[in-house]
């Protein structure tokens, strides 16, 4: 799956490469790159919009943003690595019916995914993926609280940091977009 988004990526960077671009119109950023997986200006906006990511009290919210994606790719190229069990199709369809209660139900979010330029098959892998992530962390790190359990994750993620590469493109999207900034719908 990470493959194939990865791939889809190369992809359209060689056919935007192809197509002639004003000098004033803006794709996307590229706004990190974790080891394979490039993180853009769209994802940290398709986070923010969804409630993916908390940002609420940091000082500079779209670096927080990337960050929780970073360490988000960091994690889930351990749990590729080590295959935790699919979630069961009842779980993902909770998940999923989660996620439209929250953001207003069928037509407001029909409306929201429509403006990221989302559908519903992506917003299940990324829940896939949650559901994926939890598991592993819940069977790798047990502990007495949820803020032990966090503590140790957090330590855990610090080491995945050291051993991964991490290039952080520099200076980071801050701030709500202009218009002219707003990366494109995919």
């Amino acid at each position: 799956m990470r493959m194939r988004r990865a791939i889809g990526r190369a992809l359209c960077g060689l056919v935007l490469l192809a197509t002639p671009l004003r000098a004033d119109d803006l794709v996307d950023r590229v706004l990190a790159v974790v080891g394979s997986t490039v993180i853009t200006a769209s994802d940290v906006h398709m986070a923010r919009t969804l409630g993916r990511v908390r940002v609420e009290a940091a000082p500079d919210p779209v670096r927080a943003a990337a960050d929780q994606l970073i360490d988000r790719a960091l994690i889930l190229a351990e749990v590729d690595r080590f295959a935790p069990p699919e979630p069961s199709p009842d779980a993902l369809d909770e998940a999923y019916a989660s996620v439209v209660v929250r953001h207003g139900g069928g037509t407001t979010f029909g409306t929201m995914l429509t403006r990221l330029g989302l559908d519903e098959a992506q917003i299940r892998a990324l829940l896939r993926e949650d559901l994926r992530m939890r598991a592993y962390l819940d069977q790798r790190f047990a502990a007495d609280t949820a803020e032990a359990q966090q503590l140790l994750i957090e330590r855990w993620v610090v080491t995945l940091r050291s051993r991964t590469p991490v290039v952080l493109r520099e200076p980071l999207l801050s701030g709500p977009a202009t218009a002219s900034e707003r990366p494109a719908a995919r």
